[in-house]
């Protein structure tokens, strides 16, 4: 849903991944919505960054991009303190009054070179500009840029497995559209496009950081079965971060084990 209007009371409701508002979670707790937090934790941390740095009077420039789910959740935490930066060009032309208590945060989902270029610029026209501890772009976002920049060289198309309203999942698109490779953004395997591969003889494929595992797989048994060919694994860099369920949905399923 897209507003709690849509849901009725006493039902469950599932906070996504992007993260909410605080204003959102103060509407569901007086509408009595049984809610689920299933925010990221690294969008979580994002969030209590922004709290910190406004609660200790800074001005905070986040940079991402207008509209999405996640930067409205985390401007959400302090609407006051916030500037938002889309690009290179915004963050050479912003003015700000107060220079001394600056601070920047990051979108999670963000193309790690294009973010880094705004970083220096930032920090070129505001030397004070201080940032969070550790960057704030998930590891998962990182590695799977990683993996397209390493392995597109190989391949003749790249197929990127997401929803086109998921940003990590359009900047791997874009990443291999800039390396000259064809690069296709698809649903599932419904979406694929059996001319993509005319002439072509391998077919990179990766995936959003929160497509689902069986989706892919879906994608790459369409593809050996209707050429015939082989799957090669590669793998750039070892992901050993592992997240728990929400607490409340723990609970849920303890309640049903019952």
């Amino acid at each position: 849903v897209n507003d709690l209007e849509e849901v009725p009371e006493d039902s469950f409701l599932l906070f996504s991944a992007h993260g909410i508002s605080p204003e959102i979670r103060k509407q569901s707790e007086a509408r009595r919505l049984k809610t689920i937090d299933a925010t990221c934790p690294l969008v979580t941390k994002v969030h209590r960054e922004a709290i910190r740095f406004a609660q200790d009077g800074y001005t905070i420039v986040l940079i991402g991009h207008a509209g999405h789910d996640e930067v409205i959740g985390t401007m959400g935490e302090a609407p006051d303190a916030f500037r938002l930066v889309q690009t290179v060009e915004e963050a050479e032309t912003i003015e700000l009054a107060e220079t001394e208590k600056l601070a920047y945060l990051t979108q999670t989902t963000l193309s790690v070179t294009e973010t880094a270029e705004i970083i220096a610029k930032l920090r070129e026209k505001f030397p004070r500009i201080v940032g969070p501890k550790k960057e704030d772009i998930c590891y998962a976002t990182q590695n799977r840029q990683e993996a397209v920049r390493t392995l597109s060289d190989q391949a003749d198309v790249l197929l990127v497995v997401g929803s086109h309203n998921s940003s990590n999942s359009r900047r791997l698109a874009e990443l291999g559209s800039t390396r000259n490779i064809p690069s296709h953004l698809i649903d599932g395997p419904d979406d694929i496009d059996l001319e993509w591969f005319h002439g072509a003889e391998t077919v990179l494929v990766t995936a959003g950081a929160s497509a689902p595992e069986s989706v892919v797989q879906e994608c790459v048994d369409m593809l050996r079965w209707r050429f015939g060919g082989s799957v090669e694994l590669q793998a750039v860099r070892e992901e050993q971060v592992r997240f728990t369920l929400p607490i409340q949905l723990q609970e849920l399923m303890k309640s049903e084990a019952v």
